[in-house]
């Protein structure tokens, strides 16, 4: 596909699946990030901006307040409807009676993850409207998601997108320089990164992820990136099969 069509392949993508499924429109969270702000840049090319909810939410004292104004950017710039809910309150409730303090970070922040899935959820049934998620296909490869959080989803137009890839579109589509250039983070908690978590950076994650999917080999691999990154990538697609993948059943 040229890259001049693929806004409109996505686009179109977006308006087929809300009709299809005979939804009045798309929700989608907004975090001031590259993803999300692309999404929502081809959510309103593909419905209208009446047709579109935005949602911000974070998490006082753990969302950098530049993300936010991010995001408030992001939906000013496309004029669709934003709200903006601080999830602080709701976390308390859960932390009230699970022992926060004991679990790593890790745990807590798939907890966040899942707590703005339901607000999300919650919205699209309000609306009669389907929620878009923000995935790309490298997080998706190397299973860098919270199963049934931020992977939930009715439609995911990005998941075909490398992460470089996305941010190649993300500038024709128009989105700001200052979220094109930042460092990729889920913001679960404070100082997180997407590479410093993955343990590796995305230019050479893409490019191995690339590389298996051509079929080349694996001593080649390893002499270009290194046995140990290649052996990370590998390990990250086999432990996150189960987030690309539906449930397991026995058979009869």
């Amino acid at each position: 596909m040229a890259k001049e069509d693929a806004e409109t392949h996505l686009a179109k993508f977006i308006r087929d699946q809300v009709e299809a499924a005979g939804a009045k429109g798309a929700v989608l969270g907004i975090s001031g990030g590259l993803d999300s702000a692309t999404v929502a840049f081809l959510a309103v090319r593909a419905l209208g901006k009446d047709r579109v909810l935005g949602l911000l939410l974070p998490e006082a004292g753990v969302t950098p307040k530049e993300d936010v104004l991010d995001a408030r950017k992001v939906a000013s710039i496309l004029g669709i409807e934003a709200e903006e809910i601080d999830i602080s309150q709701v976390l308390r409730s859960y932390f009230a009676v699970l022992p926060a303090k004991a679990a790593p970070a890790v745990v807590n922040g798939n907890l966040k993850a899942r707590v703005r899935m339901t607000i999300l959820y919650w919205h699209a049934n309000l609306l009669g409207r389907l929620v878009l998620g923000t995935g790309n296909r490298t997080e998706i490869l190397l299973g860098y998601s919270t199963k049934f959080g931020d992977s939930a989803a009715d439609v995911l137009p990005i998941a075909g997108l490398y992460k470089d890839e996305v941010r190649d579109l993300a500038r024709r589509l128009g989105v700001p320089d200052r979220i094109l250039d930042k460092a990729p983070t889920a913001g679960l908690w404070p100082g997180q990164t997407d590479e410093g978590e993955l343990g590796i950076t995305y230019q050479d994650a893409n490019a191995i992820l690339r590389g298996l999917e051509a079929g080349r080999s694996r001593n080649d691999l390893a002499a270009e990136f290194g046995r140990e990154e290649l052996a990370l990538v590998e390990g990250r697609i086999a432990a996150g099969r189960h987030k690309r993948e539906l449930p397991p059943t026995p058979g009869k």
